[in-house]
């Protein structure tokens, strides 16, 4: 009765219009925070990318120490947290509430052992501290507005800059950290700053499409980059390893790599049109790849050796993943998300589905017995078609009469949907039967003929469908409270109805009586169940974060996967039928994780 997990496929950064995603990097590690937790994504072994799920409240920015050993992370209500990044169990070193708002950026010195934090305060825009201690080491100030960038000098004697909503960048001595002078270069917000790695210089972009150069150690202005210039707002800038080149993106949809030394552009990247390809963030990765975050969440990864397109993209939810359910082959499944979207996942990597698809929040995907494609429901009150082989959205779609809830699939090929007051049927695209049940419906599976809608009264009612109609065939009571999710299992025989109160009973179908209540360990919702091949084990993931594998044979064992995603599990899904225990799972963190299970003895 073991598991363990066995490959992470991370969410994308979260991005808002018109403002700096903060992206950073160590080694061949990209750094960004999404939701409540923070991704160290490895783009060479993705095997080795890793989460952190600390923080209570959403993260905003993260950054990992010069030395490598220790990462702050910082979220919306002026948190920063540090962690070890070696040991598996990324123990905190020390929790500090530095400003009472919004954190937008972090810095580290050097030496690995004092830490900048700004944002939005009522008090003050920034504060110094030290990593061990959390105790002050100067005071950062001349900001009238918020603070969205900062940056120290790595070489001794310390400088930082930081840029703001006011249009200034304040430059400060240290250590301590103290006030030297203000920078009046930019017109418009200031959107980032970065030294460079020599500390011989520094960048600042922003709001009105300018980029300028400073002296390191005294602050004066170089120059400008006034060569082929932007032609929108630049949201980020990095550095090259030699301090030889910058790199910034744009809201214009373009990457630019700049030479320092003639303030020229090198290489135009450009992305395409729409607000979609706005970019929003960068980093110059592992010394070659620089990676650009297109506001659509892609990260998009440029090798300066080739200047015409990305050489990857990485496209991958920035919102919950409400929804998954298998496909085609033993290791492909599809997730739908919050904003709308559907991803497919391969071994390694996650592709955005092509076509129309839904304009928001995802509640329910199935698929058609035999595996071609799949329908997915939404809060547009549309039922969509995919092809599985092509993972595209097909054009047509069909209206449902409220909003959808749950949605499963029948021998036949009939698409059942459970809305706000009834359950319809779709074939084809049109509507040929619909059902009102006693009373307000919840949740609906299907098994060859036989159809389960769940409600709000706790009970569970069978259907009996000929391909035309549905006729009532009996009630399953023993549910306590009100009907979140069902599942048959694939041999017909058995019904898992998981309920509000984080309860599953099992049934037996035909004799419509309980098989066993003994399921019960879940404290809240059960959001999603999903049964082996051979009706043997069923999961179950729910609102209280854990994930339960659970034997028919011997109900009292379970797998407990405790803490399996932060926020709650929303969907878990057995791949190729779990005959090799590989299950994933996924819920308000955008992340899916894939775990290795060893099912519970039945001897």
């Amino acid at each position: 009765m073991s598991f363990k997990q066995a490959y992470l496929y991370p969410a994308n950064p979260v991005t808002a219009r018109g403002s700096s995603t903060k992206l950073s990097s160590h080694k061949d590690k990209v750094v960004y925070a999404t939701g409540r937790t923070v991704v160290i994504r490895d783009l060479k072994n993705p095997a080795l990318t890793r989460s952190y799920a600390g923080h209570i409240q959403n993260t905003t920015v993260a950054r990992i120490s010069p030395s490598g050993y220790y990462c702050a992370s910082a979220d919306a209500v002026g948190n920063v947290r540090v962690w070890d990044t070696v040991g598996e169990d990324q123990v905190l070193k020390g929790e500090y509430r530095v400003l009472s708002g919004r954190i937008n950026d972090l810095a580290w010195d050097g030496e690995s052992k004092r830490i900048i934090a700004v944002g939005d305060g009522r008090d003050k825009f920034g504060h110094a501290f030290m990593m061990e201690t959390g105790s002050s080491t100067g005071e950062i100030i001349g900001h009238s507005k918020g603070v969205n960038a900062v940056a120290i000098r790595h070489q001794r004697p310390f400088r930082a800059a930081t840029a703001a909503d006011d249009a200034v960048i304040v430059f400060h001595t240290g250590v301590p950290f103290k006030y030297e002078k203000t920078i009046k270069t930019h017109t418009k917000f200031v959107q980032d700053v970065q030294f460079s790695p020599s500390g011989d210089h520094f960048v600042s972009v922003g709001s009105d499409y300018k980029a300028f150069l400073y002296d390191g150690k005294t602050g004066d202005t170089v120059s400008e980059f006034t060569d082929s210039p932007h032609k929108g707002s630049i949201m980020a800038a990095s550095w090259s390893a030699d301090s030889k080149s910058v790199v910034t993106s744009s809201a214009d949809c373009t990457v630019k790599l700049w030479d320092v030394e003639t303030q020229k552009a090198v290489t135009t990247w450009s992305l395409g049109a729409g607000v979609n390809n706005q970019q929003t963030g960068n980093t110059w990765n592992d010394n070659i790849n620089i990676v650009s975050l297109s506001l659509s969440g892609d990260l998009n990864v440029f090798d300066t050796r080739v200047g015409d397109a990305p050489t990857r993209v990485f496209s991958a939810p920035q919102k919950p993943v409400n929804a998954m359910v298998s496909t085609k082959d033993d290791q492909t499944f599809l997730a739908g998300t919050a904003d709308g979207r559907v991803f497919s996942y391969s071994s390694e990597e996650s592709t955005l589905l092509a076509g129309e698809g839904h304009p928001s929040v995802i509640t329910g995907l199935t698929t058609s017995p035999e595996g071609d494609k799949a329908y997915s429901i939404g809060y547009d009150d549309h039922v969509r078609e995919i092809d599985a082989a092509s993972d595209s959205y097909l054009p047509a779609a069909a209206k449902t009469a409220s909003q959808p809830k749950s949605i499963a699939s029948a021998g036949d090929g009939t698409v059942f949907v459970s809305e706000t007051e009834l359950v319809e049927a779709f074939r084809s695209n049109q509507k040929i039967a619909e059902v009102k049940p006693k009373a307000t419906p919840t949740a609906v599976a299907a098994s060859g003929s036989i159809v389960a809608i769940g409600t709000e009264n706790n009970k569970t009612y069978l259907y009996n469908w000929n391909g035309q109609a549905l006729t009532e065939a009996g009630t399953l009571e023993n549910n306590s409270a009100p009907i979140s999710v069902l599942a048959f299992s694939p041999d017909g025989t058995l019904l898992a109805a998981g309920d509000t109160k984080g309860k599953i009973v099992l049934y037996n179908v035909e004799k419509k009586s309980s098989v066993t209540t003994a399921w019960g360990a879940h404290t809240s919702r059960v959001n999603s169940l999903s049964w082996t091949s051979d009706s043997k084990n069923c999961a179950s993931g729910s609102l209280d974060t854990n994930v339960y594998v659970w034997s028919v044979l011997k109900p009292l064992r379970r797998v407990a996967i405790k803490e399996a995603g932060p926020g709650g599990i929303n969907a878990v899904q057995w791949l190729g039928g779990g005959k090799d225990g590989k299950l994933v799972t996924s819920g308000a963190d955008g992340c899916v994780r894939l775990w290795e299970v060893t099912f519970p003895s039945v001897n």
